[in-house]
């Protein structure tokens, strides 16, 4: 786990400034900093928009009286896209777009059900009990 955070919060943030500034010298500074507001901008209102929509298929399934663990899943996913594509840097704009899209979230959500399942539901059920 601490390797994990290592990479977050000292690797990315190295490999985003790189990034921007190959990124600056190629198309200029000014359009470097438009490309990032924009995807910024853009990456709000489509969280913001299938945030939404999951909200209410949330509310919809817990009316029906079903669990809506899909539902929580998508909507877990957009959110922690949304955080990404208010980061500045592209590649947390990248994985932020990947984490909000419909068709790769759905690809997504399989390997997080799949890692889930593995790390709740263990086979080697051991009870502790003494017969009298």
């Amino acid at each position: 786990m601490l390797i994990y955070l290592i990479i977050i919060f000292i690797a990315l943030p190295v490999i985003e400034l790189i990034i921007l500034i190959n990124i600056s010298q190629s198309i200029g500074v000014f359009y470097t900093i438009f490309l990032i507001l924009f995807t910024g901008i853009a990456g709000a209102l489509l969280a913001r928009a299938h945030g939404y929509i999951v909200v209410m298929k949330i509310m919809d399934d817990i009316g029906k009286g079903r669990m809506p663990a899909d539902k929580l899943i998508d909507g877990a996913m957009i959110l922690v896209g949304g955080i990404m594509l208010l980061a500045p840097g592209l590649v947390t704009d990248t994985l932020g777009f990947i984490l909000i899209i419909p068709i790769s979230r759905r690809f997504l959500k399989t390997l997080i059900k799949r890692k889930l399942q593995k790390t709740f539901i263990k086979d080697d059920i051991y009870i502790d009990a003494e017969i009298v």
